[in-house]
Protein backbone atom coordinates (compact mmCIF):
# COMPACT_ATOMS: atom_id res chain seq x y z
CA UNK A 1 0.00 0.00 0.00
CA UNK A 2 2.97 2.32 1.02
CA UNK A 3 4.38 2.03 -2.68
CA UNK A 4 0.95 2.64 -4.71
CA UNK A 5 0.74 5.75 -2.58
CA UNK A 6 4.15 7.16 -3.00
CA UNK A 7 3.60 5.76 -6.93
CA UNK A 8 0.13 8.27 -6.93
CA UNK A 9 2.19 11.35 -5.26
CA UNK A 10 5.40 11.14 -7.63
CA UNK A 11 2.61 11.11 -10.47
CA UNK A 12 0.33 14.01 -8.84
CA UNK A 13 3.43 15.85 -8.15
CA UNK A 14 3.89 18.24 -11.64
CA UNK A 15 0.22 19.07 -11.89
CA UNK A 16 0.44 20.28 -7.96
CA UNK A 17 3.42 22.39 -8.88
CA UNK A 18 2.00 24.03 -12.05
CA UNK A 19 -1.02 24.90 -10.58
CA UNK A 20 -0.23 28.76 -10.95
CA UNK A 21 0.41 28.41 -14.81
CA UNK A 22 2.65 30.60 -16.84
CA UNK A 23 2.83 34.71 -15.94
CA UNK A 24 1.43 36.41 -19.25
CA UNK A 25 2.09 39.53 -19.94
CA UNK A 26 -1.44 41.13 -20.46
CA UNK A 27 -0.85 44.69 -21.77
CA UNK A 28 2.04 47.03 -22.73
CA UNK A 29 2.31 50.60 -22.93
CA UNK A 30 5.58 52.88 -23.73
CA UNK A 31 6.82 56.17 -23.93
CA UNK A 32 9.66 57.66 -25.61
CA UNK A 33 11.58 59.64 -23.02
CA UNK A 34 14.48 60.64 -25.09
CA UNK A 35 16.95 59.71 -27.59
CA UNK A 36 16.83 56.41 -27.89
CA UNK A 37 15.15 56.23 -24.39
CA UNK A 38 11.95 54.27 -23.57
CA UNK A 39 9.36 53.43 -20.65
CA UNK A 40 7.69 50.33 -20.58
CA UNK A 41 4.27 50.00 -18.07
CA UNK A 42 3.33 46.47 -17.88
CA UNK A 43 0.38 44.42 -16.82
CA UNK A 44 1.36 40.73 -16.24
CA UNK A 45 -1.28 38.14 -14.72
CA UNK A 46 0.05 34.66 -12.80
CA UNK A 47 -1.62 32.91 -10.47
CA UNK A 48 0.83 33.64 -8.01
CA UNK A 49 0.57 31.33 -5.19
CA UNK A 50 3.16 32.72 -2.57
CA UNK A 51 7.13 32.61 -2.21
CA UNK A 52 7.36 29.27 -4.28
CA UNK A 53 5.62 30.13 -7.33
CA UNK A 54 5.16 33.91 -8.83
CA UNK A 55 6.23 35.97 -11.24
CA UNK A 56 10.15 36.96 -10.36
CA UNK A 57 10.70 39.08 -13.77
CA UNK A 58 9.27 40.80 -17.34
CA UNK A 59 11.92 41.75 -20.26
CA UNK A 60 12.31 43.83 -22.48
CA UNK A 61 13.44 41.90 -25.53
CA UNK A 62 14.78 42.10 -29.38
CA UNK A 63 14.13 40.43 -32.35
CA UNK A 64 17.46 38.93 -31.95
CA UNK A 65 17.34 38.00 -28.19
CA UNK A 66 18.81 41.16 -27.07
CA UNK A 67 17.87 41.85 -23.43
CA UNK A 68 17.40 46.00 -23.27
CA UNK A 69 15.66 45.68 -20.18
CA UNK A 70 14.39 43.79 -17.04
CA UNK A 71 12.08 44.84 -14.18
CA UNK A 72 12.74 42.14 -11.17
CA UNK A 73 9.56 41.64 -9.31
CA UNK A 74 10.83 40.95 -5.60
CA UNK A 75 7.51 39.67 -4.20
CA UNK A 76 4.38 37.55 -4.83
CA UNK A 77 1.39 39.07 -5.86
CA UNK A 78 -1.10 36.86 -4.48
CA UNK A 79 -3.66 39.18 -4.32
CA UNK A 80 -3.03 41.84 -6.68
CA UNK A 81 -3.91 40.28 -10.40
CA UNK A 82 -3.17 41.30 -12.75
CA UNK A 83 -0.56 44.23 -12.10
CA UNK A 84 1.13 46.97 -13.80
CA UNK A 85 4.54 48.05 -13.12
CA UNK A 86 7.12 50.17 -15.09
CA UNK A 87 10.52 50.74 -16.25
CA UNK A 88 12.04 54.07 -17.04
CA UNK A 89 15.34 54.85 -18.53
CA UNK A 90 15.43 51.64 -21.48
CA UNK A 91 17.83 52.35 -23.75
CA UNK A 92 17.08 50.71 -27.55
CA UNK A 93 19.61 51.44 -30.28
CA UNK A 94 18.45 53.27 -33.53
CA UNK A 95 17.08 51.46 -36.06
CA UNK A 96 14.83 48.90 -33.60
CA UNK A 97 11.30 49.76 -34.26
CA UNK A 98 9.71 47.40 -32.69
CA UNK A 99 10.10 44.64 -29.09
CA UNK A 100 8.65 41.87 -26.98
CA UNK A 101 7.95 42.03 -23.93
CA UNK A 102 8.05 38.62 -22.10
CA UNK A 103 7.01 37.57 -18.34
CA UNK A 104 9.20 35.01 -16.37
CA UNK A 105 7.83 33.43 -13.15
CA UNK A 106 9.94 30.96 -10.44
CA UNK A 107 8.64 27.72 -11.35
CA UNK A 108 7.75 27.58 -15.30
CA UNK A 109 10.27 30.34 -16.04
CA UNK A 110 9.38 31.55 -19.99
CA UNK A 111 6.46 30.38 -21.83
CA UNK A 112 3.28 31.97 -21.40
CA UNK A 113 1.65 35.16 -23.68
CA UNK A 114 4.48 37.51 -24.91
CA UNK A 115 3.48 41.13 -26.34
CA UNK A 116 5.44 42.49 -29.15
CA UNK A 117 4.54 46.32 -29.53
CA UNK A 118 5.56 48.87 -32.08
CA UNK A 119 7.92 51.95 -30.65
CA UNK A 120 7.19 55.21 -30.34
CA UNK A 121 8.98 57.60 -32.94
Amino acid sequence: MRTYVVSVLLLLFPLMVAHAGEAEVITVEVMKLGDSTYQFDVTVSHSDEGWNHYVNKWDVVGSDGTVYGTRTLYHPHVDEQPFTRSLPGVKIPKGITRVTVRAHDSVHEYGGKVVTIVLPR
